[in-house]
């Protein structure tokens, strides 16, 4: 497993260098040195998108959202994207971690870990809803639509179905079953089959979600559905300051699409070089040069790669001077 992650990861950087070599470093230059000071301006998108994804998550947290200030949640969800971002694992390496995390705010881990598992749905079931707008919005705004929609469709299908039928085995209980799956095929994992109690006390907390806070879950639906949204203005301000033409209609729908082609790549580390491969075909079905695709993936890659430094510095800062862990066990309500 880990002789593939670095095979994917060293074709994507292949793919990327490929992709630099074959619109000029010189040419990309010249198209980054047009944003200037300007990529300051890029970067408040990003501070509202992601705190409403923390507050998207705090409305899962439910009783316990109040026992942490939302400066830290918000800490303490970007420090374990860091660790999503730099991680192998299709983008999930860093939900334990926030829970524990969380943990250490006195939120039980039980419940830490059932509010990563719900919001990380909600948040799925937004981004659907989103990719959604942007296919029929790029059905409008595009001539030859069918090379780049049935295909996208067809994924978008898929990945609701996903989504659904992962809703429907957390109702069931998700964990207990993993390990009765595991325990059929002979896998027995001694540490898991210990804490039975605690995957069971894990699968009532996520559906205690589901059956009793429907308000919850609605607002936090919008919360992250906003916050895919607002990915739209980062969309609309890194093409005005490149000077390329843009309206909000083909921001949306660009920001649709290349979450969605982001998605179809995470299981490369980082999603390199398939992010930016993906924004380039999208950029050139849109009328868009390569070369603007290509400036357009390295400055969001350079977004990136700021946040990503903030959230290992959060990490840093939440590793120290704060309460022991919740215990495992759920409290009563």
């Amino acid at each position: 497993m880990k002789r593939l992650t670095l095979v994917l990861l060293l074709l994507g950087v292949a793919v990327l260098c490929g992709l630099v070599l074959h619109i000029g470093p010189s040419v990309l230059a010249a198209e980054i040195r047009k944003l200037g000071f300007n990529f300051l301006w890029v970067l408040l998108p990003s501070v509202a998108s992601y705190a409403l994804d923390a507050l998207g998550w705090r409305y899962t947290l439910g009783r316990h959202a109040e026992k942490i200030r939302f400066d830290r949640l918000f800490m303490t969800r970007m420090a374990g994207e860091a660790v999503n971002y730099t991680t192998p694992g299709m983008y999930l390496g860093g939900e334990p971690m926030k829970a524990y995390l969380l943990s250490r705010h006195q939120v039980p881990l039980v419940d830490g870990m059932a509010s990563v598992v719900t919001a990380k749905t909600t948040m799925t079931f937004a981004e659907v809803t989103f990719i959604m707008i942007g296919i029929g919005l790029s059905m409008v705004l595009l001539v030859h639509s069918g090379d780049l929609l049935v295909p996208s469709l067809v994924g978008l299908g898929l990945l609701g179905f996903g989504v659904g039928l992962f809703v429907a085995v957390q109702r069931f209980g998700l964990f207990v079953n993993l390990l009765r799956v595991l325990e059929r095929l002979g896998i027995r994992i001694a540490w898991l089959q210990a804490r039975e109690h605690k995957l069971q006390a894990l699968d009532d907390a996520i559906r205690d979600f589901y059956v009793r806070d429907r308000r919850g879950f609605f607002f936090s639906y919008m919360a992250f559905f906003t916050g895919w949204l607002v990915g739209a203005v980062e969309v609309y301000l890194i093409l005005y300051f490149l000077d390329l033409p843009v309206d909000w209609p083909t921001a949306v729908a660009l920001e649709a699409l290349a979450v969605f082609a982001k998605g179809g790549t995470a299981f490369i580390p980082g999603s390199v070089g398939g992010q930016e491969a993906g924004t380039v075909l999208l950029f050139v079905a849109f009328g868009y040069t390569e070369a603007a695709g290509v400036t357009f993936a390295i400055v969001r890659r350079f977004r990136e790669i700021v946040w990503i430094a903030f959230g290992l510095w959060a990490l840093a800062l939440q590793s120290r001077g704060l309460s022991p862990p919740e215990p495992c066990d759920r409290p009563q309500a």
